[in-house]
């Protein structure tokens, strides 16, 4: 059960926006006294599908180590203009492979990865689906943060997104810095129903009194999302409260090699407008 995160793994491209989470990392890594991994992955070169050889296979070799060295310089240069200056303990990795898989092994080795949201207008070769990919193999928490950025570091006022499951057990457990450190944590239950084997007799009590007693300074709140998308519900009474971080259970897997995501997942990975915390 973390106290504090000691080893903080960030996710570094050449993304327009990856000083946005660079910053988010680096500010947190400061806060808890967290050494700060620096990440780049340089992909494999692959044959051009369209390749019929009449193409001098050289040039496009060329074109790719080009590529991937102006996409290293910028990645580098990001991550260190966002520890300079900073007392951190820092390292910059550096791995020749597929970014999902690399970053889904070094994550095990860290208590928190920071990752960006996909961005839409984005050209990188970056999945789209990178969070929730190494969220669900590395089993680690994810934090992610908007590709909009964020007005300041995240975790004054947390929202824990709580259904008595196994996966909002672990993600709550995993945001216990976070959740120790802020000045209002909200317990979020929508359309939560009485149950001895999950909810008990009031929906997120049981929650609130176990994250009491670690001096978390906590408050329940029941909702019901009725037509409503979970998802929707969640970001909307996140900006009621003005939250800056939303705490929840990454609900998906892998079938097929395609990510099967549950619906409030996937509304957050796609609409987050503050950072979301999510543990599988």
């Amino acid at each position: 059960m973390p106290m504090a995160y000691k080893t903080i793994l960030v996710h570094c491209d050449a993304a327009k926006n990856v000083a946005h989470r660079l910053g988010v990392a680096a500010e947190l890594a400061q806060q808890q006294g967290a050494h700060l991994v620096g990440f780049h992955a340089r992909p494999p070169f692959q044959t051009p599908v369209f390749f019929d050889g009449g193409f001098p296979m050289d040039d496009f070799f060329k074109s790719y180590e080009a590529s991937v060295k102006a996409d290293l310089a910028v990645a580098s240069a990001a991550f260190e203009k966002a520890t300079k200056g900073r007392h951190l303990s820092t390292e910059w990795r550096v791995v020749d492979g597929f970014v999902e898989n690399d970053l889904a092994v070094q994550a095990r080795y860290a208590d928190l990865l920071v990752l960006g949201q996909a961005d839409p207008e984005s050209s990188l070769p970056t999945p789209t689906d990178l969070p929730e990919t190494v969220a669900l193999a590395s089993g680690r928490p994810v934090l992610m943060v908007p590709y909009i950025g964020v007005t300041s570091p995240p975790g004054k006022t947390v929202m824990l997104c709580w259904n008595a499951s196994r996966e909002s057990a672990h993600a709550a457990t995993a945001a216990l810095p976070f959740l120790k450190a802020a000045a209002k944590v909200i317990v979020l239950a929508i359309d939560a129903k009485s149950s001895p084997a999950g909810h008990g007799a009031e929906p997120g009590a049981d929650a609130a009194t176990w994250l009491a007693r670690h001096g978390v300074k906590v408050t329940v709140q029941r909702d019901v999302a009725a037509d409503a998308d979970v998802g929707g519900t969640i970001l909307s009474r996140a900006a009621d409260h003005a939250v800056d971080l939303i705490v929840m259970g990454l609900y998906g897997h892998s079938r097929l090699q395609e990510m099967v995501l549950g619906g409030a997942s996937r509304t957050l990975l796609g609409s987050m407008t503050v950072p979301v915390l999510m543990a599988h």
